[in-house]
């Protein structure tokens, strides 16, 4: 075992995770060459396997495991590692991985044979007829996993028969992210290269794959391990820091010390212990900081026995010492979509040292440790309650949400390179943000989503007639970045038909669920050749038609003038019953303001004659009708809005007489009509009606301040 394999067992045993020593490998390797056991008892090689798994389950039927053994080493006798040492050692070492991490017995069967149908002649006939169909499965979909080729050429699809291989049992992961585990541990009998290239498919999948399945424990190790490999001089400087910090007092043992003072004087039992930072998350945290501290190479973790303890402790020590509220989380009341729950904070002494402290029950550390290993075996009565998980999302405890979602995901994107773009982009994400919906849910959705990626992940494909929403109380677009704790209210058009995404929302989603459920409906929906009639034109100013400029007579407008032409302003469009005021202007014309106009009020302001002006009716004049307004409608971008606006004008009997568009911004988009109206009584039901319109948020009159599109 290479230095830097006995440094990283020596960092685990602190931390309380699973190892195999190198006494323990060779220990298995002279069991292993001496043969099975008699049938009366467990053979020596997995005798330390057997006291670890009833440690975590008394009540294991140990038999079964006895007869894995028995199997594997028969089958594999013979073969040996690339270290020399014999086969049998790797499958005891990755089952004692996961008997360490809690998992049950048909895992640990399954773990001890994962490889025996690959590499020797048993088949899974055999194992089926020996231990059952459920161990039978959980080989063959390890199997299938031991075929992927990881080679760079290889990836897009060979993942995704990957994905189908373990989609309906995570158990099988768990398996292959102990069999990678072991195998990184012992990756210095290869060739650099293979090692540059083994590392980096652990770093860019697994790694994040362990992390989704919440197995912290698994993945801590394994970025350490590809750490070393991939950046060997970040490594080597972080490896002496912490040597540096190793022969000094530790600060975070005083703190620890003040911390059990202050819980048992409160009467709260509680364990704490100091929890050493893994090198990966030293290295992050100096990149993060600068220079270290003692304290910052660790955490304090506080176990407790019920949640509400959990609370009472967080209690205690902000009222001790001085909380650094902006390092607060709390992932018990909206636990992380890996079924994660602690609570997080930080508090400084007297002398303003920081130290950070997770508070959880021991149950939440379990599964923190193990993840989905520590659900047990998924089948028996009770296992992975869904009332236990975040979000609804575990349903089926053997195949969480988010990767339900990824298999969608594959059989939705037919070309294997977009699907691993999107892919690799999700697992790159390593911090989630939770988004409190208007109807009292919750969103777990990756830093920096927006609200179309929020859209997505609640509706699915629905989303598509998302038409906007309100971040916060307050209208925003599409467009805009949620951060952690935002409320969302999204708005949906009443017939989906209605609406579609348009091709700028690709330039806002970030998740796959959104991207390739926009990408799907793009193509579906491609836009006509003279261009989308949905986002409106799109040239660098605004566009008008019709005849806006031309005479016209304004019927409906007495003044005090007798016989003075009369003009109705264009900027605020007066019709009846608009409250109207008159200035006198060049030729003797009059022209007509809406009271509120701007306009008006800046002619009064500058000394213009004003003239008093009334509407006429139509029972004293019959030419009291076609007037021309102008309306403003502020809406969000999308397919045939302009079409949609213009059918619902021309429903109520209006004619368009001008019309433009703006550009889009962040998604909103605005149009200007002016419109000739047959009676001016029906204004406001043409208000309403082009309110009605999916998209539109608002319709103004021209002349009432609006803000611009983007505002």
């Amino acid at each position: 075992m290479s230095a830097e394999a006995t440094e990283h067992a020596a960092l685990g045993r602190r931390r309380g995770l699973p190892r195999i020593d190198l006494h323990n490998i060779r220990r298995f390797g002279r069991s292993a060459l001496l043969g099975p056991a008699s049938r009366d008892r467990l053979p020596d090689a997995i005798e330390h396997i057997a006291k670890v798994h009833r440690g975590h389950h008394p009540g294991a039927e140990l038999d079964v495991l006895r007869q894995a053994y028995v199997l594997a080493e028969s089958s594999h006798r013979g073969q040996t590692r690339k270290s020399g040492e014999p086969y049998i050692t790797h499958p005891l070492a990755v089952t004692l991985i996961l008997a360490e991490l809690g998992a049950e017995t048909t895992t640990l069967t399954a773990s001890l044979l994962h490889d025996t149908v690959e590499d020797t002649d048993v088949t899974l006939d055999q194992v089926r007829e020996q231990f059952g169909e459920e161990v039978r499965y959980l080989v063959d979909g390890v199997t299938k996993l031991e075929k992927v080729d990881y080679g760079a050429a290889a990836e897009p699809e060979t993942f995704r028969k990957m994905l189908v291989a373990t989609g309906n049992d995570v158990r099988v992961m768990s398996i292959k992210l102990a069999d990678r585990l072991h195998n990184m541990r012992t990756l210095g009998v290869m060739r650099p290269e293979k090692q540059a290239r083994i590392a980096k498919v652990t770093r860019d999948v697994l790694i994040p794959l362990a992390e989704r399945l919440g197995v912290q424990a698994l993945k801590t190790e394994l970025e350490d391990l590809a750490f070393a490999i991939l950046h060997p001089e970040e490594y080597l400087r972080t490896r002496e820091l912490v040597h540096d910090h190793a022969g000094r007092p530790d600060p975070l043992a005083k703190v620890a010390e003040e911390v059990r003072a202050v819980l048992h004087e409160a009467g709260i039992a509680a364990e704490v212990a100091v929890r050493p930072r893994h090198f990966v998350s030293v290295h992050r945290v100096r990149v993060k900081r600068g220079e270290l501290t003692g304290l910052d190479l660790g955490r304090l973790l506080v176990l407790v026995a019920e949640n509400a303890d959990c609370y009472a402790v967080l209690g205690e020590l902000h009222t001790c010492f001085t909380p650094v509220i902006a390092e607060f989380k709390d992932f018990i009341a909206v636990p992380k979509f890996n079924l994660y729950q602690s609570l997080h904070t930080a508090v400084a002494g007297p002398d303003g040292r920081v130290a950070e402290v997770l508070i959880r029950t021991h149950q939440m550390h379990r599964v923190a440790e193990a993840g989905v290993v520590a659900l047990g075996n998924p089948y028996a009565p009770g296992a992975g309650d869904p009332g236990a998980a975040p979000d609804g999302e575990r349903t089926d405890p053997t195949r969480p949400g988010w990767l339900s979602r990824l298999l969608d995901w594959q059989r939705a994107t037919p070309d294997p390179d977009a699907f691993w773009s999107s892919l690799r982009d999700d697992l790159a994400q390593d911090r989630e943000i939770t988004v409190f919906r208007a109807d009292g849910g919750t969103l777990g959705l990756p830093a920096g989503a927006s609200c179309v990626d929020a859209a997505y992940a609640q509706h699915g494909e629905a989303a598509h007639a998302c038409i906007g929403a309100r971040v916060n109380g307050r209208l925003a677009s599409l467009g805009t970045v949620l951060r952690d704790g935002d409320t969302l209210q999204l708005l949906m058009a009443r017939e989906a038909a209605a609406s579609g995404p348009s091709p700028q929302w690709l330039d806002h989603a970030r998740t796959p669920a959104a991207r390739i459920a926009i990408t799907r409906w793009l193509a579906a929906h491609p836009a006509p050749a003279d261009g989308p009639a949905a986002a409106g034109p799109a040239p660098d100013r605004p566009v008008s038609a019709g005849p806006a400029g031309a005479d016209r007579r304004e019927p409906g407008a007495i003044t005090d003038l007798p016989g003075a032409p009369v003009r109705l302003a264009g900027c605020c469009t007066p019709v009846p019953p608009d409250e109207v005021t008159g200035f006198a202007v060049r030729g003797g014309a009059v022209t007509v303001h809406r009271a509120e106009c701007p306009a008006g009020a800046r002619m009064a302001a500058a000394g213009r004659r004003q003239v008093g002006v009334r509407w006429r009716t139509r029972d004293t004049d019959p030419v009291a009708a076609d007037y021309r307004v102008t309306l403003c409608a502020e809406a969000f971008s999308r397919p045939h809005l302009l079409a949609d606006l213009t059918e619902a004008i021309a429903a109520e009997g209006a004619a368009v007489v001008s019309a433009a568009v703006e550009p889009p911004y962040e998604q909103r988009v605005r149009h200007t009509y002016t419109l000739q109206l047959p009676d001016a009584g029906r204004l406001q039901q043409l208000i309403r009606a082009m309110r009605r319109v999916p998209g539109v948020y608002d319709v103004t009159r021209s002349g009432r301040h609006t803000a611009p599109a983007g505002g």
